[in-house]
């Protein structure tokens, strides 16, 4: 059938919430209640926007600018667009936010009791991406995750009423880990954006310089540093990997998809023989699933 084609109006909210389903790790998967399920997409809706304002991948038109109170032709002004975006979170907590992704996180805030941490840190990280664009130390790197990564798992500890200390550790661990595993798989695209977040200290310890990294495949001393970073990544799932067996349920197989998601993107990375440069080895779905069923076995 033909017919005359027609755009579709721009849907911020839309747009953004569908990107759910390309992520490493189920977002909110079917097995959920639903209560969790609309509060924990909520929550990604926020996560997901204010990385795509940092990286400038916001959808062309100037939708989510005008919501923001930006002009259009500011689009562009990431810095920008984040303060404006930091106002409209202040809204959730004290008035109406203007971008329907925030108003449809702010029910979400005030039944789960959340703070405004964590979802500033997200935004201070994206902040931290428009100044700094390359990582001396590993411990330099951690610290920019406990900005970009851990307030994503505190946030799911906190709408499902979990949170403890213990619990907030061995979260902060799996998130670290997943965002490691993610600037692995994405090395060239991260290139690409000018921002390397190997370590430099590891780079001139493998004899890698930049320029390695944007051939069109891995040679020997890269595959060895992504290699490295990986196992790097492979002890922190470990380590936090027991947060799965101290909860119970739905939520015990919700964690178990994200330590699995990690792993088995990991085990994607080693059948590529560490070549990450083509683009980034992804895991297939058996792949997810076998690794759901070893972590569920394991308790972590």
């Amino acid at each position: 059938m033909t017919g005359t084609r027609t755009s579709r109006p721009a849907d911020p909210e839309r747009d953004t919430l569908d990107k759910a389903a390309a992520e490493n790790f189920p977002v909110a998967p079917f097995f959920l209640p639903r209560a969790w399920r609309d509060d924990l997409m909520a929550v990604y809706g926020f996560a997901r926007l204010v990385d795509d304002i940092g990286d400038g991948d916001l959808a062309p038109g100037g939708a989510d600018a005008r919501l923001l109170g930006v002009a259009p032709r500011d689009a562009d002004d990431r810095l920008l667009m984040l303060d404006a975006f930091e106002a409209d979170l202040d809204r959730v907590f004290d008035s109406t936010p203007h971008h329907p992704l925030l108003r449809r996180l702010q029910p979400t805030v005030r039944h789960r009791a959340l703070t405004p941490e964590p979802f500033r840190g997200l935004i201070a990280a994206n902040r931290q991406d428009q100044l700094v664009t390359r990582y001396e130390t590993y411990d330099d790197l951690l610290a920019y995750c406990e900005l970009s990564a851990n307030p994503v798992g505190r946030l799911v500890l906190a709408v499902t009423g979990t949170s403890t200390p213990e619990r907030i550790r061995l979260s902060d661990a799996i998130c670290t880990a997943l965002q490691i595993v993610e600037h692995v798989q994405d090395v060239a695209e991260d290139l690409g954006r000018d921002r390397v977040y190997l370590p430099a200290e590891d780079m001139k310890r493998f004899h890698v310089r930049e320029s390695d990294l944007a051939a069109d495949h891995a040679g020997a001393s890269v595959r060895a540093l992504v290699a490295f970073e990986t196992e790097r990544a492979v002890g922190l799932l470990n380590e936090g990997a027991p947060l799965v067996g101290s909860v119970h349920g739905r939520l015990k197989l919700l964690l178990a998809g994200f330590v699995a998601g990690g792993r088995a993107a990991v085990r994607a990375i080693a059948a590529a023989e560490y070549d990450v440069l083509p683009g980034p080895p992804k895991p297939g779905r058996f792949q997810l699933l076998r690794e759901v069923g070893v972590t569920l076995r394991g308790e972590g």
